[in-house]
């Protein structure tokens, strides 16, 4: 029977020939996919009615049941393959022995739905754990913490506030911090807990509010601030908040209550604080040198020399003996700067020994330029700059002659760990001659520099170049140019000079190359660009002029020299309204040249006759001995018929320029326009015993005599004949030489203009010349052909009848106009 059933049951399994390899997924190819016979299948039904086996069936709409899950599982689960054509690994083999079903035996686990994963059963007996419990957010202590939190983001915020230049913002969040934190106490004291008070969050509060107090300049809220700090003994250290107090009484010029806090402050700072302690007495003896008292300065300073000396206050020291006038003391104290060690004798870290090795190299790019490297050179500048201005001062007190006393530093310094700033002693030395005016000594001190210090014969060379340009000496100053650019082609102080020399040369186009050179080299080079715009101003390139110009006022901001560049370009190109903002940025800068008020008076005058007097009169309040300013107001009273006013101004021409006839007829000439005829006719008797030529004078002698009814009519007629005579004999004279000379009068003539032309181009702030200017009035003889401005006088009223008198010879003028008075 057991042979029948293993027949039965191996009827569906298909053997893998002997031949072939033994494939264990072979039978998937070849498995018949019916289900007949399964429920006659025993060793199915055996393994249906296993644990697997035993799933709980499903109830379908129909009523009936629905087959397992383990049915609907896809081919290759263990169950399947029993029936399909592989055999199974419950199928037992011809042995009769039956394998362990492994895949489909439980792993002993059991699916108990809806309840909490326990395998230690933990939870047997016990009931579930409460929830946490949440404190509520509205507690005092939360509150609290809040509070202080938001107190200590408020002081964050006006620091950066205050770090960034924002220092109104600073104070607002300072005083809110404060607010709050008072709020904080308030709230702790009523809990009835005061000992939990954060005194370290109130000091950080009041001293927050005291700098900001002090960065909005609120001086006297930042004391008050400061003394509640100080006066708390709760606070630790609080005394040396003394010293913020002692600065601000320096800015408010209190210095004995300065000293007085910068003292109680050093008696609260412990001796171990030594740094501390000598910077608080740096302070005390900066406020002395304030004072005047430098006895008790020195005496600070020298306990800083003694304790840790430094280059400020061996400065420091050096200008109080010097104020004393103590030169022993001035030539030890020297001596102690330069013994000072500043710590940058290892210059030689800073480049690579080694050239082929590129780790040295790359640590040597690291460390030249960080911040510990700009440090080091920050003190090093220092160190310089003290040596040098404390040998520039005692050169002139140490001997009885400043050259002897620079000889001294000099020497004092090259046996110094500083040697190398001999040679700019030197060059200060010949600087100081040119202060003193003594050029042949200065020139003599810039060539031995040279000659001693290869290293400084560049800037040797370019102060010489520029002491010769002053002297007027274009051919040597273009020399030394030339040797500084040698020594250093791409110095733009020497490019310049060469440029300088070019430019008076009148080779404005080189000079032109060389200045943009200069600018290339170094682009802020101010010197070059202001040249650069002159240059281009005058070879007629006024829009690229006024380019570098525009550049420079953006560098130079408040430089009158610039801005008048700019309202003389504008108004050369016939743009009046920037040239006249130009200018009233000008005035603003420089309030009283006259010179600038009279170049607006000129540019109104053509557009507004009011504005341009009130600019004319304010350049005569500030120089009124300019005589063109006094003629045009002098006229301008005259064509407005305020002779009266006009008198005032002729009067002050005709002091300044005396030889000169046409002021003093001016005067005359206003005093008859007024009807003032005696006071007229005693000008014209003066003008005449002055000027006995003067047929212009004689005319109007005559007239008035005439119309007065004077018996001197007739003599004056007679003077004006013989004027007359000789004026055209004069004429006559000069008409021959000129035809003979013509030539040359041209020649001069030409020349005349061309110096004239010269100086109304002039590109330093001047002034053009106006009506009438003094030299040409010089230059130019009286015109013969004189007309009187005001015109025909009224007819004189007649009073009285009078006995007719024999008409004069030759006095019949009819009232012509006699020609302008005033100066062309």
């Amino acid at each position: 029977v057991q042979k029948v059933a293993v027949m039965s049951k191996m009827q569906n399994v298909f053997l893998a020939p002997e031949d072939e390899k033994d494939d264990l997924y072979s039978g998937y190819e070849y498995s018949d996919h019916t289900i007949e016979g399964l429920e006659d299948d025993q060793e199915f039904q055996r393994i249906v009615r296993t644990t697997y086996g035993n799933r709980p069936t499903v109830q379908t709409m129909g009523g009936q049941l629905a087959p397992v899950t383990a049915m609907r599982r896809l081919p290759g689960t263990a169950a399947f393959r029993s029936v399909v054509g592989r055999p199974g690994t419950g199928i037992a083999p011809e042995s009769g022995q039956a394998r362990p079903m492994t895949g489909v035996t439980a792993a002993g686990f059991t699916s108990n739905r809806g309840m909490a994963f326990d395998p230690m059963n933990q939870a047997v007996g016990k009931a579930p754990a409460p929830p946490l419990e949440s404190k509520p957010e509205d507690s005092p202590e939360e509150r609290i913490k809040k509070l202080e939190k938001t107190v200590n983001t408020l002081i964050e915020d006006s620091v950066y506030a205050n770090t960034f230049g924002d220092f109104k913002a600073a104070m607002d969040k300072a005083k809110e911090a404060a607010r709050k934190e008072r709020m904080l106490c308030k709230q702790r004291e009523q809990m009835q807990n005061p000992s939990e008070i954060n005194l370290d969050l109130t000091y950080c509060v009041l001293f927050n509010l005291a700098i900001q107090y002090h960065a909005n300049g609120m001086l006297t809220e930042a004391l008050n601030t400061y003394l509640l700090i100080v006066r708390n003994k709760l606070f630790n250290n609080g005394g040396h908040l003394r010293v913020n107090m002692g600065n601000i009484y320096v800015e408010q010029k209190k210095y004995p209550q300065a000293i007085k806090m910068y003292r109680m402050a050093l008696d609260q700072v412990h001796d171990t604080h030594k740094s501390i302690r000598l910077k608080i007495l740096q302070n005390i003896g900066s406020v002395f040198v304030s004072m005047g008292q430098y006895t008790d300065a020195i005496t600070s300073f020298e306990h800083i020399m003694n304790e840790k000396a430094n280059f400020k206050t061996a400065l420091n020291l050096v200008l109080c003996y010097y104020a004393l006038s103590d030169q022993d003391k001035l030539k030890k104290v020297f001596k102690q700067m330069l013994q000072i060690a500043s710590g940058l004798e290892d210059e030689d870290r800073y480049y690579p020994t080694i050239d082929d090795d590129p780790h040295q190299r790359l640590v040597v790019e690291a460390i030249k330029d960080d911040k510990l490297r700009a440090i080091e050179k920050e003190e090093k500048t220092v160190a310089e700059y003290s040596i040098l201005t404390a040998a520039k001062l005692i050169a002139l007190v140490v001997e009885p002659n400043f050259s002897i006393g620079f000889d001294w530093c000099i020497e004092t310094v090259r046996s110094s760990p500083y040697a190398e700033l001999a040679s700019e002693l030197e060059m200060s030395k010949a600087i100081t001659f040119l202060k003193k005016r003594d050029i042949p000594k200065a020139i003599q001190t810039f060539k031995e520099c040279g000659k001693k210090d290869r290293k400084m014969a560049g800037s040797a060379a370019i102060n010489l170049s520029f002491v010769y340009f002053l002297e007027g000496d274009i051919a040597q100053a273009n020399k030394h140019a030339e040797t500084a650019m040698e020594h250093d082609k791409y110095n733009p102080h020497a490019l310049v000079n060469k440029g300088n020399c070019l430019f008076t040369q009148n080779q404005f186009d080189q000079a032109r190359e060389f200045y943009q050179e200069a600018l290339t080299t170094e682009a802020t080079c101010t010197e070059a660009l202001y040249n650069l715009g002159l240059a281009l101003k005058r070879t007629g390139r006024y829009p690229e002029a006024l380019e570098c110009f525009h550049k420079l006022h953006s560098i130079l901001r408040n430089s009158p020299e610039v801005i008048y560049q700019l309202a003389d370009l504008y108004d050369k190109i016939d743009d009046f309204a920037q040239s006249i903002d130009w200018f009233m940025q000008l005035i603003s800068l420089v309030p009283t040249d006259p010179a600038v008020l009279q170049r607006l008076g000129e540019i109104y005058e053509s557009e507004d006759q009011s504005q341009a007097l009130h600019y004319y009169y304010e350049s005569y309040r500030y120089s009124p001995t300019n005589i063109d300013v006094i003629s045009w107001i002098g006229a301008y009273y005259m064509e407005s018929q305020f002779c009266d006013k006009a008198v005032h101004y002729f009067e002050k021409a005709s002091l300044i320029q005396p030889n000169q006839i046409n002021w003093q007829l001016m005067v005359a000439s206003c005093y008859r326009k007024m009807g003032s005829y005696h006071q007229a006719l005693q000008c014209y008797k003066q003008i005449h015993k002055r000027f006995p030529d003067s047929v212009d004078c004689l005319k109007f002698l005559v007239r008035l005599c005439t119309d007065l009814g004077l018996k001197d009519a007739q003599e004056y007629s007679l003077k004006l004949k013989k004027a007359e005579k000789i004026k055209k004999q004069r004429e006559l004279s000069s008409g021959s030489r000129r035809s003979s000379g013509s030539s040359g009068l041209g020649q001069g003539r030409g020349r005349a203009e061309q110096k004239g032309g010269l100086s109304a181009g002039s590109d330093v702030p001047s002034v053009d010349s106006g009506v009438g200017g003094a030299a040409a009035t010089q230059r130019r003889e009286v015109d013969a052909s004189y007309v009187d401005p005001l015109g025909e006088l009224p007819e004189r009223p007649r009073t009285a009848a009078r006995q007719q008198r024999p008409p004069v010879e030759e006095d019949d003028f009819q009232d012509a106009e006699l020609g302008d008075l005033l100066p062309d």
